[in-house]
């Protein structure tokens, strides 16, 4: 076979000449586009290196928070009533997940039962395969998300936080309070303190692949700063104590609710606040408003007869009466501006002493007539009724307390036996540190005290020891608070019911019993103060529904503080009681 030779010169299109400047246009062209290449190179390395960084880092770079470890609440003994321990977060990347593969799906089954989750739940919550990212379920036990952990489905995460136990339950709720899943307080002294429970989290910049693995570390960690430990001046022994009788009285007696105040008598330190209605801060599903009140702090009503020794008190101090001065209470009922005020029996002629002895309306609203509004709104005052309590704590009322100017001599009689003004337990309990501090009102604390408190003087000495004694007589033979006593500890204290005001007026057969005291009487250690609402088993009065509970958290309270017993005689109680009039 011979070879074919081609004349590649003979074919129009080779044997055409090519313009020069076509050739040079093209390497031209080239060129061009290495330069432009080269400046676009150069302008993203030089001179937009900052802003092509940011939007790298913006799409791949994260600044992961470390949480810090929120601080412990302490009880006055160093037990725990709040801490935070290591909790597992589970969130997702929908789209990654492969829940068409049935071994996948054997594993989501797994997960459901892990997180305690209906299974078409969790399914729903993985259903959008546009989402990046859904939480499924935040704050599980650690243990369980290492389980989960180890199930190693693929889009499914995890994260490190921390979430509070609460030891106490529902006996300390209203005292500490609980935070939310963002680890914020939300009531109590977990609110109050927020800001130094909480700490400063920590931060660590990373590079994150699109599946949110941490690929590396970019920078320096700023590591977190834990909260600090608070220490309350709660006992929780006393306080669960104190919870319990109060619980199994509201039950006992069909009352709608109730709360307890114990106060250190020389320090003003709160040892116990409870309140029932409560809940379990730990677990807080389907909470109501009723619930979650600190009624002791938050809820403002009329006193009643608790408020006949301060009248008394006034009038003592400012040498109007004596504590022997006559007074006739005949016939038991005394008109007024239009108003007929009375008492549950006509006592007759009573010394200033059984005026408290008796608890006689009567009695206490002569003895205010000997006082001008001044004077007493003066007392009141300083007292600190009518003012918001100086306490670290949410939501702490005011109550009502009028200018004296508007006062109309009705209004002088009633608030003389505690109607016309409003006050919450807790400044009930505050107000009587004045007798127990001769004649001092201290500031009352929810903090451990670490000196002495600083006192406002009200009385003197001498009047602030005959209240005392005055108090020791109402609940003791012959008085409204006999079943108040207890075995071992002399007592003194005044029992209160008022009629319960719905609106405007008073509504029928509905009432609030009070007691407030302290012991032991010569030298009181505490002050506890009693307040049931709404009882409605029969029984209503002060001294019979609410001095009971006074006696049993008295008598316990002082044993758990080692106080020695003052006396070695059983109580005497007598089977009649005086009931205080409404």
């Amino acid at each position: 076979m011979s070879s074919r030779s081609v004349n590649y010169t003979s074919s129009p299109l080779l044997a055409s000449k090519t313009p020069v400047w076509r050739s040079k246009f093209i390497v031209a062209a080239v060129a061009l586009g290495f330069v432009g290449l080269a400046a676009r190179a150069a302008y993203v390395q030089v001179v937009g290196n900052e802003f092509f960084q940011r939007q790298g880092e913006v799409r791949f770079a994260r600044t992961l928070e470390l949480p810090a470890n929120r601080g412990r609440i302490l009880d006055r003994n160093g037990l725990i009533l709040a801490s935070s321990v290591p909790a597992a977060s589970i969130w997702a990347i929908p789209e990654d997940v492969e829940n068409d593969k049935p071994e996948v799906k054997a594993k989501l089954k797994e997960l459901a039962r892990l997180l305690e989750m209906p299974l078409p739940a969790l399914n729903a919550k993985l259903a959008d395969e546009d989402k990046t990212f859904v939480w499924i379920k935040r704050q599980l036990d650690w243990d369980v998300g290492q389980k989960i952990a180890a199930l190693n489905i693929k889009g499914i995460y995890q994260r490190k936080e921390y979430k509070r136990q609460y030891p106490e339950g529902e006996a300390a709720a209203h005292v500490v309070g609980f935070t939310n899943v963002e680890d914020h307080g939300q009531e109590g002294m977990e609110l109050a303190f927020d800001k130094d429970l909480a700490g400063k989290p920590g931060s660590r910049r990373v590079i994150k692949d699109r599946l949110g693995r941490v690929v590396e570390g970019v920078g320096a960690e700023v590591p977190p700063v834990d909260g600090k430990d608070m220490q309350l001046s709660i006992d929780s022994k006393v306080q669960f104590f104190a919870y319990q009788k109060l619980r199994d009285t509201v039950a006992a007696h069909k009352a709608k609710a109730g709360s307890v105040v114990v106060l250190d008598a020389h320090t003003g330190e709160v040892l116990a606040l409870a309140n029932y209605p409560s809940y379990d801060p730990g677990h807080r599903r389907n909470l109501t408003g009723e619930q979650l009140r600190n009624r002791a702090l938050t809820d403002v009503f009329e006193p009643g007869s608790t408020m006949k020794p301060i009248t008394i008190g006034m009038a003592l101090e400012l040498g109007r009466v004596r504590h022997d001065t006559v007074i006739d209470t005949t016939p038991g009922r005394f008109a007024i501006g239009g108003f007929n005020i009375s008492d549950t029996h006509n006592y007759g002629v009573l010394t200033v002493d059984g005026v408290i002895q008796k608890s006689s309306n009567v009695g206490a609203l002569k003895v205010a007539q000997r006082m001008s509004p001044q004077e007493m709104w003066n007392v009141h005052t300083a007292l600190g009724y009518g003012q918001k309590p100086q306490i670290a704590f949410p939501g702490a009322a005011s109550g009502r307390l009028r200018p004296w100017k508007n006062w109309k001599p009705v209004e002088q009689a009633t608030m003389s036996y505690g109607y016309g003004l409003s006050a919450s337990l807790f400044q009930m309990a505050r107000s009587y540190t004045v007798f127990s501090n001769d004649g001092m009102v201290i500031p009352a604390t929810m903090l451990k005290a670490s000196g002495s408190p600083v006192g406002t003087p009200v009385f003197s000495p001498k009047t602030a020891s005959q209240v005392r004694h005055m108090l020791w007589l109402a609940a003791g033979p012959g008085g409204t608070g006999q079943k108040a006593q207890t075995v071992g500890y002399s007592i003194g204290g005044k029992s209160g019911t008022a009629r319960k005001q719905v609106g405007k007026s008073y509504a029928a057969g509905k009432y609030r019993a009070w007691f407030t005291g302290m012991a032991p009487i010569d030298k009181p250690r505490i002050i506890v103060a009693v307040m049931i609402d709404e009882p409605s088993a029969g029984s209503y009065y002060g001294g019979t529904v609410a001095g009971p509970v006074f006696g049993e958290v008295v008598q316990q309270t002082l044993r758990m503080m080692g106080v020695a017993p003052d006396m070695a005689v059983k109580p005497q109680i007598v089977a009649n009681a005086v009931e205080e009039p409404l």
